[in-house]
């Protein structure tokens, strides 16, 4: 690939200008201003950033707060790296109309801006405010950070401009692949088996409906609950689209996919899902699924299987830890982990991967690269199990040590907690990155010893949620990316959200018998004729230039 290709020679070239330090003390080129001692600037390295809040974001031991923490602390005292965030936004929108809002001059542009939308992130490298890294890249990028890129070069797609470089991927790395939950004492109190294809998975929901899994002599239980409010491919929880991808393989609905001529097509207008938008529309008449799924976000669906409602659900393996207050607040409940079902137009069901959490653009002014890849670096210790995160990310917040040993139970601390605090939402990105984790998980599955602390806290794990993740391992390749990340075409930007309501409206209304069946065969002439084949035109010209 044109961009892999780049980066190797990126890091050949690094290797004769740097050093394997990746530092400037090779060449003249070099900038006045702090110098490393001992692993730390002197003077202290300031870095302003930027950070988008997320749900679980936010939440400190008392007396911290977003620029004075247990990480930053850190920074400032093991790396002489300060970072301090000046544009913070508490959702997407919020986040978004700051970083727009600094394209007018009104909020200042930090030194490091994480974007998460591709047209915002064309805006403002079109606007001349973020610096072109090719050459930042070439000489600081450490080493294992180019190898792990190395892997991703399609994630390059959304920051290049005229063979110019001006941002890369956040924390690149191909998401764990879904698995499915289900109620396994419902499953043994019927006496069933976790279904493995379409046929049996239909009769436990069925089973689930209607025969009284959880005993109470009540029909108020159902089998399957997901989300439908924002479409019918979520990519992480509460996902219906492994039903779809039974009908139509690789063809998912909301992704772009390259077909067997090369060419980009669009999946919710594949051959299949109408097949799909049947089973499901047969489903909810019977009562199924969730009654309410069209307004649900995939959060909100989560919380039927929680209560003890529904009894499947779809979703990356952390999900487990989410629900699993089931098992504590239901009496006698128990939760399964499973693969995927076998599908009928292939042999496997495929899902949505996702391959990066936004992109960094960096402010044109920012002279200390070296700097932020001296930090960045860094926090890839934290899933490699390195350094001064050998065990976890802090004492005391995601871990502690007993008796001289790891524990990773917050109640099992030296001053016990309820649960543990995740030090790395506290990163000026959304997560710490991940490199490894889902293997980890399936060595302790397979009963190896764990050897380094991402084993260990693996380890540590309830055994569905240990299952969970390597039955994830088993299934990563059934993920499929999104193979246009470009910014919105012409049309997709005239017409794009047209589509996507019209989508969701016709698949909505079929599945709740609102509209027949054949409403799908409408929505595909009237997708081609309102932009969908001008987008597929654009889409394809976008891939020609990028693959």
């Amino acid at each position: 690939m044109k961009k892999k290709t780049l980066l190797m020679t990126t890091s050949l070239l690094a290797l004769t200008l740097a050093g394997c330090g990746g530092t400037n003390d090779a060449g003249t080129e070099s900038t006045a201003g702090p110098e490393k001692v001992d692993g730390k600037y002197d003077p202290m390295v300031t870095i302003t950033v930027g950070k988008q809040q997320d749900e679980l974001a936010g939440k400190y031991k008392t007396g911290e707060s977003l620029n004075d923490n247990v990480l930053t602390r850190w920074g400032e005292e093991e790396l002489g790296i300060k970072i301090d965030t000046t544009l913070l936004g508490g959702d997407a929108n919020n986040y978004n109309t700051k970083l727009r809002l600094a394209l007018t001059g009104a909020e200042k542009l930090p030194d490091v801006v994480p974007v998460y939308d591709t047209q915002l992130l064309a805006d403002l490298i079109e606007s001349g405010q973020v610096k072109e890294v090719s050459e930042d890249m070439e000489q600081y990028m450490p080493e294992r950070l180019k190898e792990i890129y190395d892997e991703f070069p399609n994630t390059f797609n959304p920051v290049t401009k005229d063979g110019k470089t001006y941002g890369f991927a956040i924390a690149p790395f191909l998401t764990e692949s879904q698995v499915m939950l289900i109620r396994q004492d419902w499953l043994d109190n019927l006496g069933l088996e976790a279904p493995t294809n379409m046929e049996e998975f239909e009769q436990v929901l069925d089973a689930f409906t209607n025969d009284d899994p959880d005993q109470n002599g009540k029909k108020d239980t159902y089998g399957y609950t997901f989300s439908g409010k924002n479409g019918y491919n979520t990519s992480w929880v509460s996902d219906p689209v492994m039903i779809f991808s039974a009908y139509t393989g690789k063809y998912l609905p909301k992704l772009w996919v390259e077909n067997e001529e090369g060419k980009l097509v669009y999946g919710s207008i594949q051959e299949g899902n109408k097949e799909a938008l049947q089973t499901l529309r047969d489903w909810y008449e019977k009562g199924y699924i969730n009654k309410e799924m069209a307004v649900l976000e995939p959060w909100d669906a989560m919380g039927d299987f929680t209560t003890g409602k529904a009894g499947i659900v779809l979703g990356r393996p952390w999900m487990y830890g989410t629900v699993s207050d089931l098992e504590t607040n239901v009496e006698g409940a128990e939760i399964g982990a499973y693969p995927w079902i076998e599908g009928i137009k292939e042999d496997k069901t495929y899902q949505s991967g996702e391959t990066n959490d936004g992109w960094f653009v960096f402010n044109k002014d920012f002279t200390n690269m070296e700097a932020f890849f001296d930090y960045y670096d860094k926090m890839y210790d934290i899933s490699f199990g390195e350094g001064d995160f050998q065990y976890g990310i802090f004492e005391g917040y995601d871990y502690d040590m007993v008796d001289g040993k790891p524990t990773y139970n917050p109640k099992e601390f030296n001053e016990p907690m309820d649960e543990v605090i995740n030090a790395g939402k506290m990163i000026f990105f959304k997560n710490a990155p991940k490199v490894n984790e889902i293997n980890a998980f399936a060595k302790v599955y397979k009963g190896e010893e764990p050897e380094n602390g991402i084993e260990l806290k693996a380890a540590s794990q309830k055994p569905t949620h240990i299952k969970g993740y390597a039955i994830s391992a088993e299934q990563q390749d059934t993920l499929i990316p999104d193979a246009f990340n470009g910014v919105p075409t012409a049309t997709m930007a005239k017409n794009g959200e047209q589509l996507n309501t019209l989508e969701n409206e016709v698949f909505t209304k079929i599945i709740y018998g609102e509209k027949d069946i054949d409403a799908y065969d409408q929505f595909v002439q009237d997708w081609h004729e309102k932009g969908g084949d001008k987008i597929t035109e654009e889409i394809n010209e976008w891939y020609d230039s990028v693959k």
